[in-house]
């Protein structure tokens, strides 16, 4: 008996060394995290999201925010609302909210209107980084001098990336007094000879047109569904580009792209918001395995593989919506460069390995209970 008894206490100390080794770990960790020095480079809704999520993880990333033009109207689909309120903990960040309960499309030459049902809300983007920041921690946190990470959010900040672009689509979007006949619960969407339109209400009797290819005139010159809604229009907003984009390098030892600095998706997908927000989502959880010991060059090509395959669906996608559009030489040059993007994604995924970690929640973890730490 007094045997077995010495040898149960040996295990009980051997398992209390263990636990308290790994307590010092946890705790080596934490106050690594917190006293990680993070900068986060915009103030969009990216750089809103990483700044909530690395504050919730006790990074206290600072901000620079950039003045920039915000997008009039976004439509949040179901499932970016429901992203937006699992990131941000808040059930209540999008109620009272204009719906968007039906899409009313004629996509392709003559083809009749189609009433297909939709779930989504508008708003203006302030009005979504407003509501994001009620009731938050402010997480400014003053300048990092020479942060170990930055997290560049916002167009032209990367410096260290060049843009490819594929497609010369030109967008403008212009405020509208809509008919009174006009279906305020549904977004209208036309395909045209040189470009489509896209009609969002906003509210009671005005709404946001987009148009893209030729001008906006032109298009409704020769519209067949959407020309009819309109009661009056002002003038645009301003020319941009909406062809899909991407920067390349995406990762680095110590920086990330994210958001509008990482990809621009062509707005007739509609989930430009959503993808921002998944992109945040595996950003922060990058720079946490990284400040927490995971293997850095392994995480940087993790997070640029992720991206470039994101942007590959997204150009696949663009591709089966532009060759239904119409027929002609505008709607060929755009699926000309789309075959184009394909390719060059295709190019920069081959050789590259499998992927090596996996998002638990908010956290990166490495796949197949390997550990890759540094």
């Amino acid at each position: 008996m007094t045997a077995r008894l010495s040898q149960i206490n040996k295990r009980r100390a051997v398992t209390d060394r263990a636990y308290s080794v790994w307590c010092t770990n946890c705790k080596t960790i934490a106050e690594h995290d917190a006293m990680a020095a993070v900068l986060i480079r915009g103030g969009g809704i990216a750089a809103s999201c990483c700044a909530h999520l690395l504050s919730e993880a006790g990074l206290k990333p600072a901000t620079e925010k950039l003045d920039r033009s915000k997008l009039p109207a976004v439509m949040l689909s179901a499932g970016t609302q429901q992203l937006l309120r699992d990131v941000f903990g808040r059930e209540d960040l999008l109620v009272d909210l204009p719906q968007i309960r039906k899409r009313i499309v004629a996509w392709g030459p003559d083809a009749k209107p189609l009433i297909l049902p939709h779930s989504a809300v508008v708003l203006s983007e302030e009005q979504l980084l407003d509501r994001i920041q009620e009731g938050l921690e402010q997480n400014e946190h003053g300048s990092q001098q020479d942060p170990e990470w930055t997290i560049v959010a916002s167009t032209n900040l990367c410096r260290k990336s060049i843009e490819h672009a594929f497609g010369r689509r030109i967008a403008a979007a212009s405020p509208v007094t809509l008919k009174t006949t006009c279906d305020q619960e549904a977004c209208w969407i036309e395909s045209l000879e040189r470009g489509w339109l896209f009609l969002l209400p906003k509210s009671e009797d005005n709404g946001w047109l987009l148009s893209v290819g030729d001008s906006v005139q032109a298009l409704l010159g020769t519209s067949r569904l959407i020309g009819d809604q309109i009661q009056g229009m002002g003038a645009s907003r301003g020319a941009f580009p909406s062809h899909p984009r991407i920067a390349m390098p995406l990762s680095e030892t110590g920086w990330l792209a994210c958001g509008t600095a990482a990809l621009g998706f062509d707005p007739l997908c509609g989930d430009g918001t959503g993808n921002a927000i998944r992109e945040a989502i595996l950003a922060s959880a990058v720079v946490r395995a990284a400040v927490n010991g995971f293997d850095v060059e392994s995480l940087v090509m993790h997070y640029q593989t992720r991206l470039l395959a994101g942007f590959r669906r997204h150009l696949a996608s663009c591709f089966d919506f532009y060759k239904t559009g119409h027929g002609g030489s505008w709607w060929g040059e755009q699926l000309t460069e789309l075959q184009h993007g394909l390719q060059w994604c295709m190019q920069q995924l081959s050789g590259c390995a499998a992927y090596r970690y996996r998002l638990n929640g908010f956290t990166l973890e490495a796949a197949n209970d390997e550990f890759h730490r540094a």
